[in-house]
Formats: structure tokens, C-alpha cells, sequence
């Protein structure tokens, strides 16, 4: 008998793939991303997301019958228990929807897609991505040069200071006193 050190068993690319799409589509999912940033789920919030990017791998791989409605059923509780968010906006669907699109690329060896949304994710610098992901999965064969145009034209010069937004103080309103030492009640509407 040989003792060669066994090494752990690599995950197939498929896995890799769509471990990463899964990160990338919750990390690009508008109301998870928003639980996130405001600690709707306590300041453990990021935890939680990267915990559901696994609990879904693993659902996935352990279940291959799921579909996009057990999916969605799954986004839509954890929102509900882990940020306290409802989600009633259809987007859980859609969310949904593209990891079982990623899965069935995966399975057909087909990577580009989630190649494209890591590429895109790491331009836009991570985090800050997140709308950036979504704008540019949509609009994949646009000009990047055109939308470098737009955003020069649209620059404005801040260096001006803004006027401050504060009331203007109240004049102290003196009460009257008749001539019995009473003092007149006037309204606040009146002052």
C-alpha cells in the first residue's frame, strides 16, 4: 500500500461558476443589496448574504429537482426572517430566474456570461457595482465610449458652495400684560 497524501477533491469549473454567479446575482439584487447596507439584519448582515450564496449552492446541488419557484420561495422567506424585509416587487422572481438560467449555463459548460458579470463586478469595484452589474448585463453590446460621453456632459462644477437650508430665527414674541396683571394668550398662528 502506497501512502500518498490524499488531496480533497476539487469542485468541478461548473461548481466554481455557478457558486460565483450566485454571489454575483445576490450581491447585484437591489433589496438584498439595500438589507445589507442599512444592517436590516443586525451588523451581522453581510454574513447572512454569503451564508444564503451557500445554503443556495447547496440546495442546488443537493436538490437538483429545484426550479425557480422553490428558488424564489427560499429568497423571498429569508428576506422576511433574517432582514425583516417583505419583498413584493417580483424581484425574488427574477433573481430566481437568472441563478436557474446560470445553473442550466453551467451544466452546458457555457461560462461567458458569468465571466462577463465578474469582469464587470471587479470594474466596478465591488460593493459599489452592484447597480452597475444589472446596467450593464442589460445593455452587454452598448459602447462603453458612449456612456463616457454622456457622463462628461452631465458633469457640473460643485465648486460653489451651496446655501445653507436653516430657518430664519423666530422673533421672541414678548407677552402682553393688561392692565389687571393678566397675561393675553395669543394663538401660535397669530405669533
Amino acid at each position: 500500500m502506497s501512502t500518498q497524501p490524499t488531496t480533497p477533491a476539487t469542485p468541478p469549473a461548473g461548481t466554481n461558476y455557478l457558486d460565483l454567479g450566485i454571489t454575483l446575482a445576490l450581491h447585484n439584487w437591489p433589496a438584498l443589496t439595500l438589507a445589507v447596507q442599512s444592517l436590516w439584519g443586525g451588523p451581522t448582515s453581510a454574513d447572512k448574504r454569503d451564508w444564503l450564496c451557500g445554503a443556495i449552492s447547496e440546495m442546488l446541488a443537493t436538490r437538483p429537482e429545484t426550479d425557480s419557484y422553490d428558488l424564489e420561495d427560499v429568497l423571498v422567506q429569508v428576506m422576511t426572517d433574517e432582514f425583516d424585509v417583505d419583498v413584493d416587487d417580483e424581484s425574488a422572481a427574477a433573481v430566481a430566474d437568472q441563478i436557474m438560467e446560470m445553473k442550466a449555463q453551467t451544466e452546458r459548460g457555457e461560462y461567458a456570461g458569468i465571466q462577463h458579470m465578474w469582469e464587470v463586478y471587479q470594474r466596478k469595484g465591488g460593493e459599489t457595482a452592484v447597480a452597475g452589474i444589472q446596467r450593464a448585463a442589460g445593455a452587454a453590446g452598448e459602447d462603453d465610449s458612449e456612456d463616457d460621453e454622456e457622463d462628461e456632459e452631465m458633469d457640473v462644477d460643485m465648486d460653489d458652495d451651496a446655501p445653507a437650508l436653516v430657518r430664519a430665527p423666530r422673533e421672541k414674541v414678548e407677552p402682553e400684560v393688561d392692565d389687571d396683571g393678566f397675561t393675553t394668550v395669543v394663538s401660535k398662528k397669530r405669533r
